[in-house]
């Protein structure tokens, strides 16, 4: 799983790896201010300890950035990204 690349599913406001049947996610909401706030990651137990989780976080706050939006983590494996 940790050699996939995310793919961000923008209609469902979320970022995803998936392999086989399952699938690892970064999820968020965007708010009408211009705020973007990463609320969830959730890796499937065979995907955990292997950075899955990380790239898609990477990818999360890049597009982020690449939008201009200000960057709210409700998730507390995002805000280590932030500090």
């Amino acid at each position: 799983m940790s050699d996939l690349k995310p793919i961000h599913q923008v209609d469902q406001s979320r970022f995803v790896i998936a392999a086989g049947d399952s699938e690892a996610v970064l999820e968020y909401k965007l708010s009408g201010n211009g705020e973007v706030d990463f609320y969830r990651t959730f890796v499937p137990p065979q995907g955990r300890g292997s950075g899955v989780a990380e790239k898609l976080v990477r990818a999360g706050l890049a597009w982020a950035e690449q939008q201009s939006l200000k960057i709210e983590a409700s998730c507390w494996y995002v805000k280590k990204f932030l500090k």
